[in-house]
């Protein structure tokens, strides 16, 4: 990441000099205050935090068993080495980047620029207290200070807020210029306003277990300015390409090679939404691509199919094989070694990582395969910020039903993973797989969303009603671990997720230790003492999770 960082000052460098005199005895390879050229800048910190997004997710996916964890105790699916790339391109790239650019910026009168910055410091700060808890900032990037000590996560988030207030006067001054480059939005101010107010709202819905009365308010007043994502347009998200090489442009969990898949997928996400509601979810073929439509009988192949179900799974868990349609994944924290089956294990689909759309072919994949890995992060979508706002409405009493927000979500959900799919080059397999089989997507959109409506309106309990809310939050989530993670340890749900293989995996990370890189480097850095250390916002009982 360092690396990366000198060749990105360095093309910085060159992209300026023609506007920008440059002395003899300054270092070429430095940036400065009159070298930077800010556009550049801005795009640099752009793509810098998809990366921060993608690095961010991963933990979560895999703690909510959306992924296969490849471990088989706790303490070393979140081993402190993981994480050095993450730490890395958030303090070394994005937060030292942001930081030279946001004086310039006002400096110059390019308030979009600042706004634009400001929003991605202040989603960056959030996601690091919402993994690591405590975190440097208020002595951080200081050039003269490799030793900065943690803030309170508290602190951390009340700084957030405020970049996000301040981006939000940014964008709405007059700017000189807008960015040559804006890869989310292409240059629109409301888009960017929406995902300000979308990501104080999550940061409102973190803190409703300390803060109940502040959070109602906050959210409340979201709310009545109606300036939250809302349409298609809005989604705050990040787009691939499909370029292999020179650069490399496609979706970083695409991964198809000449050998297959890459990742396991979870064998209790997939049988969940194969199974739940008595039929298939809609977005399962544009989630998953199955490379063999029928299941294993050899045991080289898969191990578990002659294994017993561990006896502390309860019998609706699900276990070695999902489905009896080849469905191919990893039960939670399995951590067997990788037998040749890389063109037989499911693969990431269509959404988000620009895969291919699963239409029973049962194939294995190649490199270039489906959309060829022009894919998305979902980074905040407007389904997001409906599921939020039902949660807040059942446990809050914020303004709105929580039912009617509920089913806003499922729909606009159902709607957002289609429509990106119906844009891709698989769009007219789609079309055509759904001709053959006589498949009408609104009916199974409507099937779908009846069934949740019903049970619902079934649920006797705040408590049973929230499950159904965070059940299908989860199941809209996919890509998105950063949210699930949050989900799961300020509600606890979904309740009943599959326990791991060992009966005894130990502590269920509430946090994550902190990098090695960090440890090792900074003298005033200590290494927390359990991964039980919940982040300041979660106050729920210590053995909530597994």
């Amino acid at each position: 990441m360092i690396k990366k960082f000198s060749v990105a000052l360095i093309a910085a460098l060159s992209l300026s000099v023609g506007s920008c005199k440059l002395d003899l005895l300054d270092n070429p390879n430095a940036v400065t205050t009159s070298n930077t050229d800010i556009n550049y800048l801005l795009n640099q910190i752009q793509l810098s935090y998809a990366s921060h997004f993608n690095q961010s997710s991963d933990p979560g996916m895999r703690l909510t068993r959306m992924l296969n964890q490849g471990s088989a105790i706790y303490e070393n699916a979140v081993s402190p080495a993981y994480y050095d790339g993450l730490w890395n391109v958030s303090y070394a790239t994005l937060l030292t980047d942001i930081k030279t650019l946001i004086p310039l910026a006002e400096k110059s009168e390019l308030y979009f620029h600042a706004g634009v910055a400001r929003i991605m410091r202040a989603s960056v700060l959030v996601n690091l207290v919402d993994l690591f808890g405590d975190v440097p900032y208020s002595e951080a990037i200081d050039p003269v200070n490799f030793n900065p000590k943690v803030d309170a996560g508290a602190s951390v988030y009340t700084a957030a807020l405020k970049d996000l207030d301040d981006a939000i006067a940014n964008l709405a001054a007059t700017s000189k210029s807008s960015p040559t480059s804006d890869l989310y939005f292409s240059g629109n101010k409301d888009s960017w306003t929406r995902t300000a107010n979308a990501l104080k709202l999550k940061i409102y819905l973190n803190r409703r277990l300390i803060d109940k009365s502040g959070s109602t308010a906050g959210i409340n007043a979201l709310i009545a300015e109606g300036k939250l994502i809302s349409t298609t347009a809005q989604n705050f998200t990040f787009k691939y390409g499909s370029n292999l090489t020179n650069p490399d442009t496609r979706h970083p969990r695409y991964g198809y090679s000449n050998t297959g898949a890459g990742d396991y997928q979870s064998n209790a996400y997939m049988g969940t939404m194969y199974y739940s509601k008595g039929f298939v979810d809609p977005r399962m073929r544009y989630y998953f691509y199955r490379q063999t439509t029928k299941n294993p009988t050899d045991v080289n192949a898969l191990r578990c199919i002659t294994n017993a179900k561990p006896t502390h799974y309860a019998a609706t868990d699900y276990f070695c094989l999902p489905t009896d349609v080849g469905y191919w994944g990893r039960d939670h924290l399995n951590n067997e070694g990788i037998p040749p089956d890389g063109l037989l294990r499911t693969a990431f689909g269509l959404y988000p990582a620009g895969g291919l759309y699963d239409n029973n072919a049962g194939t294995g994949v190649f490199l270039g395969a489906g959309a060829g890995g022009a894919g998305i992060q979902p980074i905040l979508m407007r389904s997001f910020v409906d599921f939020m706002l039902a949660e807040s409405a059942l446990t809050l009493g914020t303004t709105g039903s929580a039912k009617s927000l509920l089913q806003s979500a499922i729909e606009k959900s159902m709607t957002d993973v289609r429509s990106f799919a119906l844009s891709t080059t698989e769009g007219g397999k789609i079309t055509a797989f759904e001709t053959d089989n006589k498949i009408v997507w609104a009916d199974e959109v409507s099937k779908y969303v009846a069934k949740v409506m019903a049970s619902y309106d079934a649920a006797t309990t705040d408590d049973a009603r929230l499950n159904i809310i965070a059940t299908e939050y989860w199941l809209a989530l996919y890509g998105n671990g950063i949210e699930a993670y949050n989900m799961y340890r300020r509600t606890g749900k979904p309740a009943n997720l599959q326990p791991a293989l060992d009966a005894n995996p130990g502590t269920f990370p509430r946090s994550l230790y902190y990098p090695t890189s960090y440890i090792t480097r900074n003298a005033n850095a200590k290494q927390k003492s359990s991964i039980g250390q919940p982040v300041f916002w979660d106050t729920n009982p210590a053995n909530l999770l597994k």
